[in-house]
């Protein structure tokens, strides 16, 4: 094989290709890229039986051919590479890698021994790049890092004819975002996909400037596969099974009492405040109509509060909130004013879990579709 290309276009190919692979692997092939070289397009995929990744570039190719290699070594490598064309070439089991003055001698690895990629089954709709980048970056965020339970480390994907809903929970917290999708199809029955939360921020962020992405979910009952697809790229994942917990019920229908604040503001005093406090500890939000107090009791060497402006609804309030989870929620709330809106539980003395929304103005909501659940303690159990 042989084929030159350019620098920037083949170390972006690589680094697209590598990023899924998994850190450490028992099988030594998977942490190969595999270069197909044809016409006048080279392919790399790379596989590790759970998610896949293939992208094509154009490039000058002299003698087609396939070959396998170390994909961070070369990823390493095309990443440093200098401003000049790339030449490659294999020769038995060695790789020749030739840019400008720079000269690089690979090994290559067995191809027959690396797994066929999974086949993708029809389109099952098209969305937004840029929609569907921001909605996985909002909701992943609340996914459980804990293998433990492996169904809350995905993103629950809940399609309809016309929108795509996404949904993420760690117990702790449940984040909720709603967007508008195209399935060329009405009354379809509802389709729902577990993706792993990993896997979907990666797709979120390659393909949050494409202009459309088409996703494709297929597969059996053992082996169900989603596949993302935009801009001569493609991913696809194993979907992870088990039952979704119906954390929907947990979101309140209405709530009277609630207030609004800037983002930025109450943003900055969270991270302020909780400086003071220990690892894992609570910060107290008072909501009265004076505003909002923000109070850290951390070590008995330190202290901290602040108020800041808050126009508040209904009942004055008092809760505990992880900073950390409610700056999560903040962070994921893309509009200048936040609501908070307080729910109530039978025990009087025991607050509900709060719901932070958009609010475009202190008087408007925003329509985004996108809701964040938080209380301190075990939504589910």
């Amino acid at each position: 094989m042989k084929f030159e290309v350019n620098r920037d276009v083949f170390s972006e190919a690589v680094s697209f290709a590598v990023k899924l692979l998994p850190q450490r692997t028992t099988l030594p092939i998977l942490s190969g890229v595999l270069i197909h070289a044809d016409g006048d397009r080279l392919t790399l995929s790379s596989f590790d039986y759970e998610v896949s990744a293939q992208t094509s570039i154009t490039a000058q190719i002299d003698e087609p051919g396939t070959v396998l290699v170390s994909g961070r070594l070369l990823n390493d490598i095309a990443s440093r590479l200098p401003n000049a064309p790339v030449t490659f070439t294999t020769e038995d089991t060695k790789i020749s890698v030739t840019c400008g003055s720079a000269h690089f001698t690979l090994l290559s690895m067995p191809v027959e021994e690396y797994p066929t990629l999974p086949e993708i089954g029809p389109q099952t709709g098209v969305i937004p790049g840029d929609a569907f980048s921001e909605a996985v970056s909002q909701v992943a965020v609340a996914a459980s890092r804990d293998d433990v339970t492996p169904v809350i480390t995905g993103v629950q994907l809940e399609v309809g004819d016309n929108d795509l809903s996404l949904i993420a929970t760690d117990r702790y917290r449940v984040a909720v975002r709603t967007i508008a999708w195209d399935s060329g199809r009405v009354g379809s029955e509802p389709l729902h996909a577990l993706v792993p939360a990993r896997t979907l921020q990666e797709v979120g962020r390659t393909f949050g400037s494409a202009s459309t992405v088409s996703v494709s979910i297929s597969g059996t009952s053992d082996r169900e596969l989603i596949a993302f697809h935009a801009d001569d790229k493609t991913v696809t994942s194993l979907l992870i099974k088990g039952n979704y917990p119906p954390v929907r019920r947990l979101f309140p229908e209405t709530v009277d009492d609630h207030a609004v604040i800037n983002t930025a503001e109450l943003v900055e005093a969270v991270r302020r405040v909780s400086l003071v406090l220990e690892r894992e500890a609570a910060l107290r939000f008072s909501f009265s109509v004076d505003g909002l107090t923000l109070e850290a009791i951390g070590s008995e060497q330190a202290q901290a509060s602040e108020s800041i402006d808050a126009l508040l609804t209904g009942e004055e309030t008092v809760v505990s909130l992880k900073p950390a989870f409610l700056l999560d929620g903040l962070n994921a709330v893309h509009s200048e004013f936040v609501r908070i809106s307080f729910t109530k539980t039978e025990n009087p003395n025991k607050p509900g879990p709060v719901l932070l929304t958009g609010q475009t103005s202190q008087e408007a909501p925003a329509t985004d579709g996108y809701r964040y659940l938080l209380q301190p303690n075990l939504l589910l159990r």
